[in-house]
């Protein structure tokens, strides 16, 4: 797992930026999503997602600011309880960054946890502190949440984070190489192997060299990289030629009369966007290296034909798009629509699947891969007519058989995000609510407008025609099956503090 990953620069990756021979090979061993659609563009909400296959609203994380509920079932623990052994390496995010810095993520269903997240205190810090400590001061330049309180009070009582917020005013992130570098986008100030991505999959290597070949093992190898602030060691960097960049799509909600009120007041970013998107495709390369080092190991094991890979990324990353940087409530492509490849035994290879699918189709993947299923839903009294085990659990479906070739009558033909403010705010107006078919993406912010592009003729969404006469039919038809999505969120019934269904 990559963090912040949009399917549209790994697409555009390919056309001569750069070389990801890792990613490719798992492209070619396997299916690739090409309308892989978040639920929720933003970490806890879409990780809690994934672990859980439930909605935002099933699990009741909206936004960055909510701890996932550990009495939920997660694929994990089902895993763990049915004998595989299970290991979260690097950033899972299903606690708040302001929560702490050593966040216990074995009440979620791993055996073995090495967890460092984009606060980057916790046990990677302290690693570097004690095996590389003339690198320690550069590291403390890079942490950028240094309003975390337990910054003020870390191990033994220290106070870091007056230290980091001294040692980060006066850093100096330019170089001869890199003069232009900025502290949202620079090469590493430290050693590749110093790094936490190196960190993490040095971790993950380790749990597979001592899981037994005979056990079952599911590892969750999760990068806080591409995520932004943008990174790269060195190397990587030089690696990337800056012409061979796409510029950024321009900001059409500034000259669009009808754009919602929520883009009014605003102004278009405009960072150095070849700085940032050579750094995001030079941690790309460094990331499809890391991913290179697990395949590698997998084959030498002699685990790779009984080895189920997901390679997947949370939400995207819009790099100066729409004049934009992040993702959350800004509900564009690159924001949106995330990469997805799987790849297994009796699974198609070098497969491009075009349906619309979902994070919620996750978990029951991993499901059934494993042979598995989370308890029947507590059930009660004589009043509902329905057996325990044949009431429903998840939203989503197992994507397996999509990477088997099959074609499903029944699969969805539009798939549904929304947003719940972004942790700066807390307007409604920020509620974006879209659904997205093979040809629209339709986004309605309450009480201020909305968005409706064509994306088979307007794929950058330059032209937005919800006021558009000739439109006007498909915009309501849109804005209905809109409403049964919304409705939709909330089932099947979430389990959250529920003792039993048809109690009288």
């Amino acid at each position: 797992m990559v963090d912040q990953l949009a399917a549209k620069w790994l697409e555009i990756s390919e056309t001569g930026i750069c070389d990801l021979p890792n990613i490719q090979r798992l492209k070619s061993g396997g299916t690739s999503f090409s309308n892989a659609i978040t639920s929720n563009p933003v970490c806890c909400a879409a990780r809690s997602t994934l672990a859980t296959g439930l909605t935002s609203r099933g699990h009741g994380v909206l936004e960055n600011g909510y701890q996932l509920d550990p009495d939920l079932p997660t694929f994990m623990r089902t895993l763990q309880e049915s004998g595989w052994r299970t290991g979260a390496f690097g950033k899972v995010h299903l606690n708040p960054h302001f929560g702490g810095l050593y966040p216990d993520y074995h009440r979620y269903g791993f055996d073995v946890t090495h967890i460092t997240e984009d606060a980057r205190g916790g046990e990677w810090l302290d690693w570097v502190e004690s095996e590389h400590p003339q690198h320690y001061q550069a590291v403390l330049a890079t942490i950028w949440p240094t309003e975390i309180p337990k910054y003020a009070a870390y191990s033994r009582k220290r106070n870091l984070q007056d230290r980091i917020k001294a040692i980060r005013q006066n850093f100096d992130w330019t170089t001869p190489e890199f003069p232009d570098s900025t502290p949202g986008a620079y090469a590493l100030p430290f050693p590749e192997e110093v790094s936490q991505t190196c960190w993490i999959t040095m971790h993950a290597l380790n749990f597979l060299r001592e899981t037994p070949i005979d056990q079952p093992c599911y590892a969750h190898i999760s990068y806080v990289q591409p995520h932004s602030p943008f990174c790269a060691p060195a190397d990587y960097i030089h690696r990337i030629d800056p012409l061979t960049l796409p510029s950024p799509v321009p900001a059409e909600w500034e000259s669009d009369p009808h754009a919602p009120a929520y883009f009014s007041g605003k102004t278009p970013v405009k960072p150095n966007w070849q700085l940032i998107r050579r750094n995001y495709f030079a941690d790309l390369m460094h990331l499809d290296h890391q991913l290179g080092q697990v395949l590698d190991l997998l084959e030498t094991q002699g685990r790779d034909q009984n080895t189920y890979i997901v390679f997947l990324s949370d939400h995207g990353e819009l790099l100066a798009d729409h004049g934009f940087t992040g993702k959350e409530e800004r509900h564009y492509d690159a924001c949106i629509r995330v990469s997805l490849i799987v790849t297994g035994p009796g699974l198609r290879q070098g497969q491009i699947c075009d349906d619309l699918v979902q994070l919620e189709d996750i978990c029951p993947a991993v499901l059934e891969i494993a042979n598995q299923s989370f308890p029947p839903m507590p059930r009660m009294g004589p009043y509902l007519k329905v057996e325990a085990e044949d009431l429903p659990q998840l939203p989503g479906k197992s994507l397996l058989p999509l990477c088997r070739g099959e074609r499903l009558s029944d699969w969805r033909t539009a798939a549904y995000r929304g947003s719940y403010n972004a942790i700066r705010s807390v307007n409604p107006g920020d509620w974006a609510q879209t659904i997205r078919t093979d040809q629209y993406r339709y986004t309605i912010y309450p009480k201020q407008g909305g968005q409706l592009f064509d994306l088979q003729k307007d794929p950058d969404e330059q032209r937005n025609l919800v006021a558009d006469p000739d439109y006007l039919k498909i915009r309501q038809e849109l804005q209905y099956q809109l409403m049964e999505l919304i409705i939709l969120q909330v089932y099947p019934k979430t389990r959250r503090s529920l003792f039993a269904l048809g109690v009288h």
